[in-house]
């Protein structure tokens, strides 16, 4: 049985858009341009191909393999497992408070903060190293918000930040538009990709696996967001 929007024209059925579907077209050309940008910005934001550094830290895989901690892919699972709840109990609550509050002052202070609370020179160092990336990369690409550029000027002058990256992704976001349980999402996402990322790298296991890993893990991941989410610093 045709559909009152099919019309038989030689042969050929042409589909008439329905009512509710011009209604629904409608509404979506009446979208605002600058809101659908900042869509797309979000989503460049978690693209594994902005330079922000993320490809340089292994979450100490390079040296639990040298250990024998880790020995195959069980072990990686269970690794990356421990580097979420890691991430969720330390990091979530500072990108959490940079995303509500993503000022040069806030941020500050949250930077001073993770800097003393960072022992790990490894980690430290890592966490400095993304962080300044990732606000170079915004301040570059992100030239719509003015902010991006002036913060990261003003304390480049100043030297009043670390650039740690949990509180710097937590401003991008902010500043993105982006609402916090998004942030800290996004924020474990990328940590958990970073972490298949090394493990690739390091013949840990291959990139098929690497997804299939990952998918598997999402589940995992979910939990530690509920888990951690909404925590201020």
């Amino acid at each position: 049985m045709l559909r009152s929007n099919m019309i038989n024209t030689s042969g050929y059925f042409y589909i008439l858009p329905m009512e509710d579907d011009m209604e629904v077209d409608h509404k979506r050309r009446k979208t605002a341009p600058a809101d659908l940008c900042s869509q797309w910005s979000k989503w460049q934001l978690l693209d594994s191909i902005l330079p922000t550094g993320g490809f340089a830290h292994s979450f100490g895989l390079e040296a639990a393999i040298q250990a024998r901690i880790i020995l195959g892919p069980e072990d990686f699972k269970t690794q990356v497992i421990h580097i979420l709840e890691n991430t969720g109990s330390l990091l979530l609550p500072f990108v959490y408070s940079a995303t509500i509050s993503p000022d040069l002052d806030n941020w500050q202070k949250l930077d001073r903060r993770l800097d003393a609370t960072l022992t790990n020179e490894v980690s430290r160092k890592a966490s400095i190293a993304q962080g300044s990336a990732l606000m170079r990369v915004a301040a570059a690409v992100f030239t719509e918000i003015p902010s991006f550029k002036t913060m990261r000027d003003a304390v480049l002058v100043s030297g009043a930040v670390s650039f740690h990256h949990a509180p710097v992704f937590g401003v991008v976001c902010g500043l993105l538009g982006m609402n916090t349980e998004t942030s800290q999402r996004a924020y474990l996402f990328i940590t958990m990709r970073d972490a298949f990322s090394a493990a690739t790298r390091l013949n840990l296991v291959g990139p098929l696996g690497a997804a299939v890993l990952q998918h598997q893990l999402s589940v995992v991941a979910e939990t530690v967001l509920r888990k951690w989410m909404d925590h201020a610093n």
